[in-house]
């Protein structure tokens, strides 16, 4: 049953720490310890330059770092939970030494998202919706952490052979609802939830451009909504750009996706991202 939208989207409060999106749109920076995300400067090949991309983000703006051990990209293949906790485990915990910000932990293994959790990361960003794990659900329920639930169709080495929708909005948000379902019956409280309807994860290009117009009809679920463009394919389907010249369009797409309601916005570009929210704000606010 999808929750009111009649009030402002409620904040998120666990412990001393608070998700408020009543103060706009947060942003959520991109930073991955691996040799192949989709995004060449979006990797860290060592602790150091991890932590002093970090920081650069963190003194940009960010609200929140999204750390991620192991690529979800399109074609991509797994790695051990060894592999990624080795990767992650001594950022976040060098993170939480020197900077006061929240931490999610990009991962579909319950191993890995106990470790950070334990390291000091704050919230689960699963990439699989907890799909059909009741035991990484019941974890997190456990937890009582805020946990990002997105709809992927497939697995990220098969999501973008041949997905087909044949109404795109109505089926994402059928879907998300199922995924919702299955982390309410493991006892996540419906407070902890995060919604992401996985821009080009299983998705067409006009599925992914038909998200960002419809984001509303997503967002009437009721849930807090994170949005992930950052320089996407199929920005650069659209342009005919690499990933390295994707920057307007993903702040053009970023724009429209707040405009329509996105509550957390996944970037590349912190920088460049907070002086988009503050150009919006100050229209939205003008009188």
């Amino acid at each position: 049953m999808p929750r009111s939208t009649t009030t402002p989207q409620h904040n998120i409060k666990w412990g001393s720490k608070t998700l408020d999106f009543k103060s706009g749109p947060l942003i959520m920076g991109v930073l991955n310890l691996t040799p192949d995300s989709f995004y060449p400067a979006s990797r860290a090949a060592t602790l150091e330059s991890a932590l002093a991309r970090a920081a650069e983000m963190i003194a940009a703006g960010a609200a929140i770092l999204d750390i991620g051990g192991e690529s979800t990209r399109p074609g991509s293949d797994p790695v051990t939970a060894d592999q990624e906790s080795v990767r992650v485990i001594p950022l976040i915990q060098e993170l939480k030494k020197t900077h006061n910000i929240l931490i999610s932990i990009d991962t579909q293994k319950l191993a890995v998202a106990g470790a950070a959790l334990e390291a000091g990361a704050d919230i689960v960003n699963s990439v699989s919706g907890l799909r059909d794990d009741d035991s990484f659900a019941c974890f997190i329920a456990q937890q009582d952490v805020p946990v990002i639930i997105m709809h992927i169709r497939g697995n990220p080495k098969t999501m973008q052979n041949n997905p087909v929708y044949k109404d795109t909005i109505l089926e994402i948000t059928h879907e998300l609802e199922e995924l919702i379902q299955h982390a309410l019956s493991c006892g996540i409280s419906p407070e902890r939830i995060i919604i992401d309807p996985g821009i080009g994860f299983g998705k067409r290009l006009k599925d992914n451009l038909l998200i960002i117009k419809h984001l509303k009809r997503i967002k009437a679920l009721g849930y807090p909504v994170l949005i992930g463009i950052s320089r996407k394919s199929f920005i650069g389907l659209l342009l005919d750009k690499p990933v390295e010249q994707r920057l307007i369009g993903t702040i053009t797409a970023n724009t429209v996706a707040i405009l329509n309601g996105a509550d957390i916005v996944r970037v590349h570009d912190v920088k460049e991202a907070v002086e988009m929210k503050k150009v919006i704000r100050a229209i939205e606010n003008s009188e």
